[in-house]
């Protein structure tokens, strides 16, 4: 009898979680919008470029001043 209890039990359980499965199911979300045009995507560059150009200046000024 307790083995009987046991499959029902289990079966009841596979049921339940076959419902829960389609029940995740749905339409993703939709996309995001693009960004407006015009927008800067490297806006920082010349910053960037600006210090690593200081950055070799003060490298090559140090380097002379060992030797």
């Amino acid at each position: 009898m307790i083995l009987q209890n046991k499959r029902i039990f289990a079966s009841i359980l596979f049921v339940l979680i076959s419902f829960v499965c389609v029940a995740q199911g749905g339409d993703p979300p939709p996309p995001t919008p693009p960004p407006p045009p015009g927008l800067s995507v490297d806006g920082g560059i010349f910053v960037l470029l600006l210090l690593g150009i200081c950055y070799g200046i003060k490298k090559v000024l140090d380097f002379r001043s060992k030797a």
